[in-house]
């Protein structure tokens, strides 16, 4: 199993937001968003302030993924 951030992506899009605009908005590092973009792990807390900063829940940026479905 795997983490996946495609629903952020998706939520991105869906806002007219950059990637670079998150990362204002959550006041997150460009390497956090690095590491998102390669869907490895990241600390909770980034997620927390990703969810504050687009008002949603954890939820609707990430999910856990079986191998096979990449």
């Amino acid at each position: 199993m795997h983490i996946s951030y495609k629903k952020l992506w998706k939520l991105l899009i869906d806002r007219d937001l950059k990637k670079k605009d998150l990362c204002e908005l959550a006041g997150i590092s460009s390497a956090s968003m690095a590491k998102l973009g390669k869907n490895e792990n990241i600390n909770t807390s980034i997620l927390i302030r990703i969810c504050e900063a687009l008002d949603c829940d954890t939820s609707d940026i990430m999910e856990i993924e079986e191998e096979g479905d990449r």
